[in-house]
């Protein structure tokens, strides 16, 4: 497990989407999973930082909702707002995008239940970290790799105008400790 607690413009969602990359050897299964429908749509698959701008060669169907890699590599999307439809599918690797803001944490268990595939299944996790009861769990997992980093690692790659005003106005709040510090 990679867990990843960072703050907002860190490049989690890149960060994850690049792993995912690297996970999808040929004929492997992947989930991908965000907090709803949308998020998975708009930000892991076809946002800035999305597996689309990534690898534009990726074949996206969002009707099946799966993308499919030249080498036979598939990945299914999932909301986490549906945890059931976690129930029953394998898979080899998996990516999951703010976690901390899963409405359902039996999503959580339904994707592990199904983390089968392979010899080492994995799976790597991005999120503006809160100190939920599932956040904290994976934090003292024995089985976690955690990386740490803030908003200010990414700040070349961030318009100046957050720094000036969005950065400035919560700075030293316990938002700014939380979205932005991590």
């Amino acid at each position: 497990m990679w867990l990843l607690l960072a703050g907002r413009g860190y490049g989690k969602t890149r960060t994850i989407n690049e792993w995912a990359m690297t996970q999808a050897k040929p004929n492997t299964r992947g989930a991908i999973v965000g907090a709803t429908a949308a998020d998975v749509r708009d930000i892991i698959v076809e946002g800035e930082s999305g597996l689309r701008t990534i690898a534009p060669y990726l074949n996206y169907e969002p009707s099946k909702r799966r993308v499919t890699w030249p080498n036979g590599a598939q990945a299914s999307l999932f909301s986490a707002d549906e945890p059931d439809r976690l129930r029953g599918p394998q898979f080899h690797w998996a990516i999951c995008d703010e976690l901390a803001a899963w409405r359902y944490p039996e999503a959580w268990a339904m994707l592990m239940l199904g983390m089968r595939l392979g010899t080492d299944p994995r799976c790597a996790v991005a999120t503006t970290p809160r100190p939920t009861k599932l956040i904290r769990e994976l934090i003292a997992s024995p089985t976690t790799f955690v990386t740490r980093g803030s908003t200010y690692e990414n700040r070349a790659n961030l318009a100046p105008a957050f720094f000036a005003q969005i950065i400035t106005q919560y700075e030293g709040t316990w938002l700014g400790r939380q979205e932005i510090n991590a």
